[in-house]
């Protein structure tokens, strides 16, 4: 289906969604819906469940009774994309969860004492991310080295300091990833519990998959099954690897599978084993063993259980995120924060020996396909991509950045999932062949030696060069929109960057996006000086005679920096150092849509 902007009103959908999708596999089942109009008093014969969706006292029920049974708080809101007056709805169990996530994160953090530690019964949360600090810090958690430290207001917070933080916090969010379109710096200073905590989500879970991917941890390789390629595990998300991983210490345990974190884990008796099975054994030199005190598995009561469960889980180090409310209510999110969590501290896998296994065919994400993946993501594209080419292999990612780019797609031609099981390559490849049609008629973009057979079998190269064009696209359009329409090719944007300069007082210039004087920064830092007077610190930079390593810190300086202003960046510091032409045109671009809204 065609896919529209997300306002907040969409977002509000999406977590109520959420709610609603307990198995969290991305459609309702009859049964899911059963379940929650049972919930909310409203049981209904399945032929009834969809024709009464529409009923505005089934819908007004409903939110009344998983309000109340969920512990949710719905809160007034207005703002410039929503409609005045609308509700937006946060769960208190998230807004506890967070806090003591972020506590604990940063109890040691000189820069967070004004606001760290957090009391998680009251608002303390949504006043404390109004400076952008914990915000910085948690996206440097989550993701180490986005924010240079050197650039985040620490001290004499002002309205304008605070702006910077903020600007800082979401332009680096967006660039690690997070969909960020509909949050302002306001909405932040002011707290608003459910934009706040949802961004405070996505940042978080970015840190906690990190490492729950193969390139990074080759251990996972111990979940590969029988008839399975090395292909088919890298395919596999992060919510599908934890699983895959609970199911694996399960099995060796006897004990049953699970098939998700919501419903199947509300008794608490997959997690005694889970925790039974990782808990370390004091084989290995230097570690002692953790002895999982099993007799809680006998409480009747699954309250009570559960709490017998998180005391053990406390032993680890790992009570985090649920409560014991958290777990017999099956609530998806915090459980799957729980198990990742448990996952990242004790894995509990090991390498496979002697396997016939080509470790040469892992390889690890480029910095080039990992700006890409972040851009997409950032934009809000659905499902969230996690490997660039196996993510995109029926074309529909692709199909979602033509909208973004203001090329309409005949979404009558689109196949969309479930695809038939005999037929699922067929119907992906017809839409990947349509992905290459419609670049090359009415984005007019250059594929020559492209076909939708090298998009669904994710040949790098051609798949690359598909995604820089969507992305240069997108970033030449925002200029011309800035611009009043007017075109914009690199010439208008390298001639714009030293007219810039030159009229600021600057010596630097730049012949072209390979000059190598990019290499040190200098340009782009007296760029960005030079739309906002005063902002750079050239007394912590070196400007001659640059090493390698000088090179790199002033490039770390010089991205945050253009986030601070404003700037967007997906960038990274090691492509100024490098002078990769393709992300120093972006570097520019982006400054030079925030040079001209001055």
């Amino acid at each position: 289906m065609a896919s529209r902007p997300i306002t907040e009103d969409m977002e509000e959908l999406r977590e109520a969604f959420s709610k609603v999708d307990t198995d969290g596999n991305g459609f309702i089942s009859p049964n899911e819906l059963n379940d929650l109009f049972k919930a909310a008093n409203l049981p209904l014969p399945g032929y009834k469940v969809f024709q009464d969706l529409k009923s505005s006292d089934v819908a007004k029920t409903f939110r009344k009774a998983i309000n109340k049974k969920e512990g949710i708080c719905a809160i007034g809101g207005t703002s410039e994309q929503s409609s005045v007056g609308t509700q937006h709805s946060y769960s208190e169990e998230e807004k506890y969860a967070f806090v003591n996530w972020i506590n604990k994160a940063l109890e040691k953090d000189p820069d967070c004492k004004h606001v760290i530690p957090m009391n998680p019964d009251t608002d303390d949360l949504f006043k404390a991310v109004g400076d952008g600090i914990v915000l910085c810090k948690m996206i440097n958690l989550s993701v180490p080295d986005t924010i240079d430290e050197r650039v985040i207001n620490k001290k004499k917070i002002t309205p304008f300091t605070i702006q910077e933080n903020l600007n800082l916090a979401l332009n680096s969010a967006s660039a690690i990833g997070c969909h960020v379109v509909n949050i302002g710096a306001e909405d932040l200073k002011e707290g608003k519990p459910y934009l706040v905590l949802g961004l405070l989500w996505q940042v978080i879970k970015i840190g906690l998959f990190a490492d729950i991917e193969l390139s990074r941890n080759e251990a996972l390789i111990a979940l590969l099954r029988e008839g399975e390629t090395l292909e088919d595990l890298m395919k596999l998300s992060p919510e599908e690897l934890l699983l895959r991983w609970a199911n694996y210490h399960l099995e060796n345990a006897g004990c049953n599978k699970i098939n998700n974190f919501s419903s199947d884990i509300k008794d608490s008796k997959a997690y005694y084993s889970l925790l039974n099975q990782i808990a370390p054994k004091g084989n290995e030199e230097g570690i002692s063993a953790i002895d999982i005190d099993m007799t809680g598995l006998r409480e009747k009561e699954d309250l009570k259980r559960a709490e017998c469960m998180l005391v053990q889980a406390d032993q680890l180090g790992c009570r985090q995120f649920v409560t014991a409310t958290d777990v017999v209510r099956g609530n998806p999110k915090l459980n799957l924060a729980f198990i990742a969590n448990l996952f990242n501290k004790y894995p509990a896998l090991q390498k496979p020996e002697n396997q016939d296994i080509d470790w040469s065919s892992i390889e690890g994400e480029t910095r080039e396909e990992r700006t890409f993946r972040n851009w997409m993501n950032s934009l809000g594209v659905n499902p969230r991509v996690n490997h660039l080419y196996s993510d995109l292999d029926d074309g529909l990612i692709i199909f979602q950045l033509y909208e973004k780019i203001k090329v309409p797609v005949d979404w009558t031609r689109v196949n969309k999932p479930p695809y038939p099981k005999l037929g699922e390559k067929m119907k992906k490849l017809e839409n990947c062949n349509y992905a290459v049609e419609l670049g090359k008629s009415k984005a007019k973009f250059s594929l020559v030696g492209i076909a939708g057979q090298d998009l669904h079998e994710g040949n790098r190269k051609l798949t690359l060069a598909l995604m820089w064009q969507l992305m240069r696209r997108y970033t030449l359009n925002i200029l011309e929109g800035i611009g009043g329409g007017q075109k914009v090719n690199d010439d208008t944007i390298i001639s714009w960057v030293n007219e810039t300069l030159r009229e600021a007082g600057k010596s630097s210039s730049i012949s072209g996006f390979k000059d190598p004087k990019i290499s040190t920064s200098i340009p782009v830092l007296d760029l960005i000086d030079a739309i906002q007077p005063g902002s750079i610190n050239y007394d912590i930079l070196k400007t001659e005679d640059l090493n390698d390593d000088e090179k790199l810190n002033n490039a770390k300086y010089t991205v945050s920096m253009a986030r601070k202003i404003g700037a967007r960046l997906y960038a990274l510091p090691e492509d100024l150092v490098e002078v990769k032409p393709k992300m120093v045109m972006t570097v520019f671009a982006c400054l030079m849509g925030r040079g001209l809204k001055v």
